[in-house]
This record gives C-alpha cells, structure tokens and sequence, in this order.
C-alpha cells in the first residue's frame, strides 16, 4: 500500500516516530491577540503545532480560522484549527475550511462542540448540522475525493491532515472507545485526548487505542493553583486528580507558595510523560496550559533533556 502524503510537519515528525508536544491557544473576546502571539512565540522548538480553540464552552470569541492563520504566521509554528459543528451548518463549515486551506493551514481538529446554553449567550440557537463524525466525514471527501458533502465538485481541493478528540476519563468508557472506533474507521489521522492526572487511566486508553494505529497525544493540564486545581475536579465533568497529586500540589503551596506548585507541576508532569513514553506506544502530549504557557518548555526540557529533535522541513 503506498504512503499517504503529508502535508504539514506535525504529520510528518508523527509519521517519522517522532514524540511530539503540541500547544493550546484560547483567544478571547477580542480583536487584538497579540499577547497570545508574543507566548506562543517562546515555545517555538518545544511544540511543532498549535490547537486554536473553536469558542470553547460555546463563548463567543475571536474566529479560530481568523487566530490560527495569525498565530501560525507570526510565530512559524503550525495551527491545528479547531472546528465545531454548534455555530455553523454545512455550508459555512465547507466556506470556512477553503479559507483555511488558502491560508495555509494543513491540520484540522474535527469537533462537536458544547451546548450554548454553556455558554456566556446562553439565548443562542444551536446549529448542530453536523456532528464530529459527520464532519470528519466532509473533510475527508474534500481532501480523498475532492468534493463537498453532496457530492460537489471542488476546484483546486483542500489537503489537510485531520484528528478527533477523545475522552479517556469517559465512565463507561466503552461508548467512547466505540466512537472513536468509527471515526477512525471514516480516516481519522490522530487523537488529542482531554487532560488527563491518573496515570493508570492513561495506560488503560492507550492500550485500547493500539488496535487503531494512529498516534495519540495525551492532554497535560498543569495546575496554575491550588484553586484551579480544586475548581477542575468539582465542576469539570469527568476530571479525575488522584489523591496523591492533590496532596503534593497543595503541601507545595504550604512549603514555598505559587514558584513552588509551579515546580511541583513541573516534575509531577515529567514523572507521568517519562512513564508513559516507557511503557506504551504514546506518541505525543498536547500541553494545555493556557494562560501560562511558559511553563511548556520547562516540562518538556525536564522530559527530553532538552529541546525535542523535530523534522523541520517538508
């Protein structure tokens, strides 16, 4: 069977085994994201993409497409644009991922997206046209086909590179495992999973997702506190923090305050991805540490011991 071609060099550092670290961006409400820029641009090195949020928890904030073409050309590292199906039918999804292309990016994130009632419009009709699935499947015609979803004719079609999220926290699991089990069957590229603290929940996942034989990155959430810490395991659904880490963040805020729960995060996070890339088939972390970035490479290069080896050209 011959190879699939690569357009991006976050596929082709995956392809070529690579472990990879990806970034998060959360832009605003707002028409200005330069200090979003200025972060990311410090992390060029450490992560070879980054996911550009679709109006996360259904807020209203600048366009993804708009902040992943700005976030890419200005810091040189690759978008992974995030898109949701709540805001947009078919055809504005189809309208949206052209511009993307003609942009210049390469990796989409195929997402359902949360209810608006979530979110800070909460009167806001949902659209729901399609669902991850569905729209997973409409990229793919348009790259392996070169048409629409109804069969149009595309001109001149897009090529991207197109993952899924996954939830490993699910309980049960086994409706997500079955989800992911189809979107992989209809040409899903890789996963980039929800935050995940309990280790063992991560061996569990990646042993199941071998049978699929796409890369996976795990997500990595540090605690900027040991209020964000409490507030993710009360009110984020599904959120897991073993007993152990709870404790060690908040002895660490006892012993040395906020520079020593930073560093307690750091070798908390290098414990796990050290273990992880010892005993399964991981092949990357997509580090969601929005809102202090800067302690990305700080993970990573306690991790590699270094700057990660990246394939830097096509």
């Amino acid at each position: 069977m011959a190879e699939k071609p690569v357009y991006s060099l976050f596929m082709k550092n995956l392809r070529a085994g690579k472990f990879v670290y990806t970034g998060e961006a959360e832009p605003h409400k707002t028409t200005d994201i330069s200090d979003l820029i200025e972060s990311f641009k410090a992390l060029k090195g450490y992560v070879i993409a980054i996911n550009v949020t679709d109006n996360p928890t259904a807020y209203a904030y600048i366009s993804s497409l708009v902040a992943s073409y700005l976030i890419q050309r200005e810091t040189g590292i690759e978008a992974i644009y995030q898109v949701t199906c709540r805001d947009r039918n078919r055809l504005a999804i189809t309208s949206d991922l052209l511009g993307a292309y003609a942009l210049g990016i390469r990796n989409v994130l195929a997402l359902t997206g949360d209810h608006p009632c979530v979110g800070d419009n909460p009167q806001a009709k949902p659209v729901f046209d399609l669902d991850s699935t569905t729209l997973l499947y409409l990229i793919r015609r348009m790259v392996d086909e070169g048409v629409d979803l109804a069969g149009n004719k595309i001109e001149h079609p897009p090529k991207f590179h197109v993952g899924i999220a996954a939830n490993p926290n699910a309980d049960p699991i086994e409706p997500e495992l079955l989800k992911i089990e189809r979107k992989v069957s209809l040409g899903a590229e890789f996963i980039q999973t929800q935050c995940i603290y309990d280790i063992e929940v991560a061996k569990a996942f990646l042993k199941e997702a071998e049978r699929w034989k796409i890369p996976v990155l795990i997500g990595i959430t540090p605690f900027k506190s040991v209020g964000m810490m409490k507030y993710m395991i009360q009110y984020v659904p599904g959120i897991k923090v073993p007993k152990e880490i709870q404790e060690r963040i908040i002895e660490a805020k006892k012993r040395g305050g906020k520079e020593a729960v930073y560093e307690e995060n750091i070798e908390i996070f290098t414990e796990m991805i050290k273990e992880l890339k010892r005993t399964t088939r991981l092949a990357g972390c997509h580090m969601m540490a929005v809102g202090f970035e800067w302690i990305v490479p700080k993970i990573i290069e306690r991790v590699e011991g270094g700057r990660p080896s990246y394939i830097e050209a096509l």
